[in-house]
């Protein structure tokens, strides 16, 4: 998209974020500890149609942050093409995973992390708020989602 192009409406920033969701493979997971420091890693994800799936260790900080404070940012990767999701967050462990999920994620990445020695948990993202913008001029009207509802 060039500085000239004219703004996205709603319907056609909200139809690029799901094309982004299905296809692509890392996001920025932002959490922060009891004591506010803050952590920013990548991880791999799998989109369902309704909510983001994540997997890592609960013993690290991202596990720890996201189950104590059960909610996060995500952000996908473009500084050009700014997605960036807020959502609630619940946590399963490897053996109450939805089947559905996990499968999805493992079909996803080529790696089911049920099947790891290591202990690792699964985390759904709810999203109850998500932007999208280009640059300045898609500033205004960037909300697309608040409260968990699609907007337009």
């Amino acid at each position: 998209m060039k500085i000239t192009d004219a703004p996205r409406d709603i319907a056609a920033r909200r139809q690029d974020v799901l094309h982004r969701l299905e296809r692509e493979t890392d996001v920025w997971v932002a959490s922060a500890g009891a004591d506010g420091v803050p952590c920013l890693v990548p991880l791999w994800f799998a989109w369902d149609g309704t909510d983001v799936w994540l997997a890592t260790r609960p013993g690290n900080p991202t596990g720890r942050n996201l189950e104590a404070g059960g909610r996060t940012r995500l952000a996908l990767a473009d500084t050009q093409d700014v997605v960036l999701i807020d959502g609630s967050v619940r946590i399963y462990g490897a053996a109450d995973v939805p089947a559905a999920a996990a499968e999805a994620f493992a079909a996803k990445h080529g790696w089911d992390p049920r099947g790891e020695r290591a202990a690792y948990a699964f985390f759904r993202v709810r999203p109850v708020a998500v932007q999208s913008w280009h640059g300045v001029r898609e500033l205004p009207g960037r909300h697309l989602m608040r409260d968990g509802v699609w907007l337009g």
